[in-house]
């Protein structure tokens, strides 16, 4: 179906966004500014204010779109999703949300709730897409929607209906990428990955042709495979990739579509998970951040505690391909030594895709304990970034970006407090990185203050830290969160 001719447009801070916005965290050492971009100004009662989480980003030329959920609800989705962009490489950024998405939303859509927001762009038809799952009001995935912005993401329209549940099906965790190389022979093709939960997590996909106005049937891998969290990816021939977690979180996997989103193929298995709980409940898993070079290898990357000793804390590990079929030896990012109280988690990759190879510029934001001994009282989650400048083999010592934020800040899910389950870093033209996150203050009384935020202009790819080695040795131990027997759903 197409979407009605209505626009959501650019707003300027009204008085509860300009005192969230003043919640202006500097960095340690490497002097950042990290400022909110977004805020949350919904009042229904019924859904956790001021509250934003889990945010996407895609990066075209200079312009960064960023969505982020809005008003969380307790036990799943929010009041709406809202946007932020810049068409000045992170310089200035206009705000909304989205319209035609929840009765909350201006004009008023179907759904009870939205959520899982993921950001793309089609160069062949100059048109910015953001993908969200619709939850009705028994708070099940009933539809993945597609919010289309013909102006440079300035204004967005009523959404589309990429699928629509039939019979015993409720949909989790959409994702949304575009070819936008113009040599390929799928050129302009637009993918949009998610899970059925009421098959287990079985994954589908659905392709469309003309910029995400219309949408192909949903389609299964050729195993039927189930799984959770995939990131579509599409290599400069037209060869889709689509890194997963699998149903149950107990591994990342793979599969891959070589005619333009047809039929897609049977998974690969890129790598066993073994992951810490972190410390006071607060929601994260393994599921994959995953990008790619100019040339079209493909990053995954994921929180694993296979490196530390006696699974008492995470790192970010990764693993790569030039193909999705064959993968590399799971490396850890060696953000301080294996022996270090740190935990880190909830990754947020990004590769310039100007660059490629060995000289590929990595760009990596994560959240962190500095003690993954912590309690719910006593935890301080802070937002870290890192760098490589050759492909992942070196990177640059660790900035801290946001925080300390105490858990109490941040929203109350039934799976734990809640940044999100993904963050996101994109790289402009200009070859500056932009980590992408929610920070958080004090309540005020039973109000919180968490917004999206980002650093100021963008950060620098920086030079390698010599003194910390990423290639240890993985420690043969079981993660602390044994793999469940049954599907993960995390909306």
């Amino acid at each position: 179906m197409r979407p009605v001719p209505s626009r959501s447009r650019a707003r300027r801070l009204g008085p509860v966004a300009a005192a969230v916005a003043a919640l202006v965290i500097a960095s340690t050492a490497f002097a950042a500014t990290t400022g909110t971009i977004s805020a949350d100004l919904y009042l229904n009662t019924t859904s956790q204010h001021a509250t934003q989480v889990e945010p996407d980003s895609f990066a075209f030329g200079s312009t960064i779109v960023a969505a982020v959920q809005t008003g969380r609800f307790t036990n799943g989705g929010s009041s709406n999703v809202c946007w932020a962009t810049s068409t000045n490489a992170g310089g200035t950024w206009a705000n909304g949300c989205l319209p035609g998405t929840t009765t909350y939303a201006s004009p008023a859509g179907l759904w009870a709730r939205v959520t899982d927001p993921s950001v793309a762009y089609d160069a062949q038809d100059n048109v910015w897409l953001i993908s969200t799952l619709a939850l009705d009001a028994s708070v099940n995935g009933a539809a993945v929607l597609t919010s289309r912005s013909t102006d440079g993401g300035l204004t967005w329209g009523n959404p589309v209906t990429t699928a629509a549940v039939g019979l015993g099906q409720d949909f989790d965790k959409n994702w949304i990428a575009c070819d936008n190389t113009a040599t390929s022979p799928f050129y302009g093709n637009c993918y949009t990955e998610w899970d059925d939960y009421g098959a287990g997590d079985r994954i589908l996909m659905s392709t469309s042709t003309d910029g995400g106005l219309n949408w192909g049937p949903q389609r299964a891998t050729a195993n039927t495979a189930t799984g959770l969290g995939g990131q579509p990816l599409v290599q400069p021939n037209g060869t889709v990739i689509v890194p997963a977690a699998s149903a149950n979180e107990g591994a990342i996997i793979a599969f891959q579509s070589t005619n333009g989103g047809a039929s897609w193929s049977a998974t690969t298995t890129v790598a066993t998970t073994r992951f810490h709980n972190a410390a006071g409940g607060l929601r994260s898993g393994p599921l994959p951040s995953a990008e790619i070079d100019g040339a079209g290898k493909v990053y995954v990357a994921w929180q694993d505690c296979r490196f530390r000793q006696g699974c008492k804390s995470n790192d970010i590990v990764m693993s790569t391909s030039t193909n999705g079929t064959t993968w590399s030896a799971v490396t850890r990012v060696p953000i301080d030594n294996v022996t270090s109280k740190v935990d880190h988690f909830i990754p947020g990759l990004a590769v310039d895709p100007a660059t490629s190879g060995g000289a590929a510029h990595l760009a990596l934001a994560y959240y962190f304990y500095p003690n993954a001994k912590c309690s719910v009282a006593t935890c301080q989650l802070k937002v870290g970034f890192v760098s490589s400048h050759d492909g992942g083999t070196n990177w640059s010592a660790p900035q801290t970006l946001a925080g300390p934020m105490s858990l109490s800040w941040i929203a109350s899910t039934t799976q734990g407090p809640m940044v999100g389950d993904y963050i996101s870093t994109s790289f402009t033209t200009d070859g500056l990185a932009h980590p992408l996150f929610v920070t958080a203050a004090a309540k005020s009384g039973t109000t919180f203050a968490e917004a999206l935020a980002t650093v100021a202009g963008g950060v620098s790819v920086a030079v390698a830290n010599a003194a910390v080695s990423g290639l240890d040795q993985a420690v043969v131990s079981a993660g602390d969160h044994p793999a469940s027997v049954s599907a993960v759903r995390r909306e």
